[in-house]
């Protein structure tokens, strides 16, 4: 069955850097586009990257752009979320998805939780 597990998070304190990771399985990872996605406490799931199936594209959201850098390795099934010069309003909990276009995700996983504080 199709799994998605993250990782990577942690606390990181302002202007710090993390990297997240999403291991992929139970399906051809290469052939589809992957997204990332958070959610805020007490707030809804925000949308935060896209990256096409072969790596080529990449989408941010405006809050991001130039400081968050989505990647892929398909050869090792996993998606990656490199996050620098982090503020305390990224503190979420990120979720990767498998996404189908156009906002459409039919897995995610579990998420792993960000804290960005001093």
């Amino acid at each position: 069955q199709v799994q998605l597990v993250e990782s990577g998070g942690g606390l990181a304190q302002p202007g710090g850097s993390l990297r997240l990771s999403c291991a992929a399985s139970g399906f051809t990872f290469a052939t589809y586009a992957m997204s990332w996605a958070r959610q805020a406490p007490g707030k809804g799931l925000d949308w935060v990257s896209v990256i096409s199936f072969d790596g080529s594209t990449t989408y941010y959201a405006d809050s991001v752009k130039g400081r968050f850098t989505i990647s892929r390795d398909n050869a090792r099934n996993t998606l990656y979320l490199q996050m620098n010069s982090l503020k305390p309003d990224d503190t979420a909990l990120y979720y990767c998805a498998r996404d189908l276009g156009y906002h459409n995700y039919d897995y995610w996983g579990q998420g792993t939780q960000v804290t960005v504080s001093s």
